[in-house]
């Protein structure tokens, strides 16, 4: 449980599901973005404190 968080009154725990879609996806991803995108995502996260389940 020690990734739950509480107040006085409730508990939660909260999970995400992001999915990063832009219309022409297949070319700009599998192109020359795909890596820099990944490293801008998992930065931001790290800094937020944010853990990515992949």
């Amino acid at each position: 449980m020690k990734d739950m968080n509480s107040l006085a009154h409730t508990t939660w725990n909260c999970k995400y599901h992001i999915v990063f879609a832009p219309k022409y996806r297949r070319q700009i991803i599998y192109g020359k973005y795909k890596k820099s995108i990944g490293e801008i995502i998992r930065d931001l996260c790290e800094r937020k404190g944010v853990v990515i389940h992949e």
